[in-house]
């Protein structure tokens, strides 16, 4: 690392000593400066910072910072979705008081735009979220603007949650017809899996490498065949903030396209698509047969001006294999 990866470095370990050292971190004077600080320090693009190649103690940061990042995510969530709850009038029309409202209207456009290109114009009809949270923006923003016609499930294991969002969308003569929640294990749900189009994983789904892996497994074994992954990651100095989901991640699953934004859209979006099952013969390949090699060195990286953003893009299998 040159010397301003390392001043900046340095500069998000000290943030964390203090971030730690906070009694709570429910929304308050303190917390939302020193996470001001932490977010503006982080999203500047710089993608010669690689996190995997750090020292054990920096690992070790980044580890407790991205859990301590997810819990402060949850109260922030939580404590707005609680102020838009008590609106008398439909609180949907409300939502801009949410501070990072205007990055979720971003982000839900650059996933309708990419699950459109790589659909070829297939509109889904019932999508699933997994870790939708007390503030289900993603969905809300999906549903209002880009899939009005799709049902979403949205599922959370935490039944406070799924009762603030519940409440969110009641007042609303459409989305309450097309919004469910589903307080639940993601871990225990199996066959229903198979009726959604697309399923989206939210970042903080498996805040570390063996658990987001093994959601990704789960999802891989019970999805349909041919349904879409939509993932959340993060690159450079995000990754501070978010995990990581790297192609070798997603066993199972065809990898479309990852792309990193360069504005002020934090999460990288991985779309993938689950692999069919295919015979030969008398016999059908399961899972085990379904294995793409981690050809990472075969990633075309664009820089993209029009879009301000990095892409990441996965030709053909058949050139990933040659």
């Amino acid at each position: 690392m040159g010397c301003q990866d390392e001043q900046l470095v340095k500069t998000i370990c000290d943030l964390y000593e203090k971030i730690s050292k906070l009694e709570s971190l429910k929304p308050s004077e303190d917390v939302n400066i020193l996470f001001k600080q932490l977010v503006s320090t982080c999203i500047p693009p710089n993608p010669s910072i690689d996190v995997t190649k750090m020292s054990d103690t920096v690992q070790e940061i980044r580890v407790n910072l991205i859990k301590i990042c997810g819990e402060a995510e949850g109260h922030l969530e939580h404590h707005f979705s609680s102020i838009l709850t008590s609106f008398q009038d439909n609180p949907l029309n409300h939502l801009n008081i949410f501070p990072y409202y205007n990055n979720y209207l971003k982000l839900g456009k650059l996933e309708f735009d990419l699950l459109t290109q790589n659909l070829n114009g297939f509109v889904p009809k019932n999508v699933a979220f997994i870790g939708s949270g007390p503030l289900p923006l993603t969905s809300i923003v999906l549903a209002s603007f880009h899939l009005k016609d799709t049902i979403f499930h949205n599922f959370d294991i935490d039944p406070s949650a799924n009762s603030l969002a519940s409440l969110l969308v009641s007042s609303d003569p459409d989305i309450s017809q097309r919004m469910f929640f589903h307080t639940v294990d993601i871990m225990d749900v199996t066959e229903s899996l198979k009726s959604f189009d697309v399923v989206f994983l939210a970042a903080l789904v498996g805040m570390n490498k063996e658990e987001k892996v093994k959601v990704i497994e789960h999802l891989q074994k019970h999805m349909d065949p041919g349904a879409v992954l939509m993932l959340r990651s993060a690159h450079g100095p995000r990754a501070f903030l978010y995990p990581i989901v790297e192609p070798c991640d997603l066993q199972g699953f065809e990898v479309l396209s990852i792309y990193h934004p360069t504005d002020d859209v934090i999460n990288s979006v991985v779309i993938s698509k689950k692999l069919p099952i295919v015979s030969t013969g008398n016999v059908v390949g399961g899972p085990s047969c379904l294995l793409q090699p981690c050809n990472c060195s075969k990633i075309h990286a664009i820089m993209s001006k029009k879009k301000n953003m990095m892409t990441e893009e996965f030709g053909a299998r058949e050139e990933q294999l040659s």
